[in-house]
């Protein structure tokens, strides 16, 4: 039976990223964070999201390092933080990464946050990043069509990700048509907008109906939207329900029914505020 994991999203590039991951977000236990990425690897995953504002990287590399997988089968992101941002600050925080995770290379780097003033002398950071070499793909996050289009008018290489807060309450439908349109792929985090739709009476009848969780319902429909889906938890239990979700499929009803759930409601921060 074919998995979740085999699953894969060709970037612009030609590089083969896989659709579903676990996002490392609020993993600050170090014994905790180690365990649910050992877990995790063990289990099929082969995408694991993190960043320097996470304060786990360290962890991140050393759980990798304990999995029997070698690390060319992995597929490794972190991001720069706000107060690193700039051109050479970004060269200077991309290397203190790359040292906390204890590897040669990152097969993605994002700008975290699109700061005013320097995510696109950033953006231009990471880009170097990839001509020598070191990232496999380049990538931003929380961009909105403005900062995109900022960053076109000097990259020699656009974006391959934009990984922006997405979920049945903030689908974010124009800006995913625009990276679409420029062959950005789209990553969503707080894919399950943190716990809030859990209980949702509408999602809990279309679980029902397929015997799966809401959480399953609700990555899946990231799924069957072409979105890479990166759902953290530190819980082994819950870690391996989250990707239970390649032996059903929603219908088209079910899928509009969800979309039209949409309230453009973040959990998050607004990117428009940076």
């Amino acid at each position: 039976m074919s998995t979740i994991f085999e699953h894969m999203v060709l970037l612009s590039n030609g590089v083969q990223m896989p659709q579903f991951g676990l996002g490392t977000y609020k993993m600050t236990d170090s014994e905790e964070t180690m365990q649910a990425v050992e877990e995790a690897v063990s289990l099929g995953y082969r995408a694991i999201d993190t960043a320097s504002i996470y304060q786990n990287e360290r962890e991140v590399g050393e759980a990798i390092r304990n999995s029997a997988v070698p690390r060319e089968d992995l597929f490794v992101t972190s991001k720069v933080w706000n107060d690193e941002q700039g051109y050479d600050e970004t060269l200077r925080a991309f290397e203190r990464s790359l040292t906390a995770l204890d590897m040669n290379y990152l097969d993605l780097y994002l700008t975290h946050w699109p700061v005013s003033d320097s995510y696109v002398d950033t953006y231009r950071a990471i880009e170097r990043l990839y001509d020598e070499k070191l990232i496999r793909a380049t990538g931003v996050s929380n961009h909105h069509e403005h900062h995109l289009k900022e960053i076109f008018a000097v990259a020699n290489i656009r974006p391959m990700i934009n990984q922006v807060e997405l979920h049945p309450i903030l689908t974010q439908e124009p800006l995913r048509q625009f990276c679409n349109e420029h062959q950005i792929a789209v990553t969503s985090w707080s894919p399950l907008a943190r716990g809030r739709l859990l209980q949702d009476p509408t999602l809990s009848a279309i679980a029902a109906q397929h015997g799966k969780t809401v959480a399953q319902v609700i990555i899946r429909w990231h799924i069957q939207h072409g979105l890479i889906v990166i759902p953290k938890s530190v819980t082994v239990e819950r870690i391996k329900e989250n990707s239970e979700v390649a032996d059903f499929e929603l219908t088209s009803e079910e899928m509009a029914i969800i979309d039209a759930m949409n309230r453009d409601e973040r959990t998050g921060t607004d990117p428009a505020t940076y």
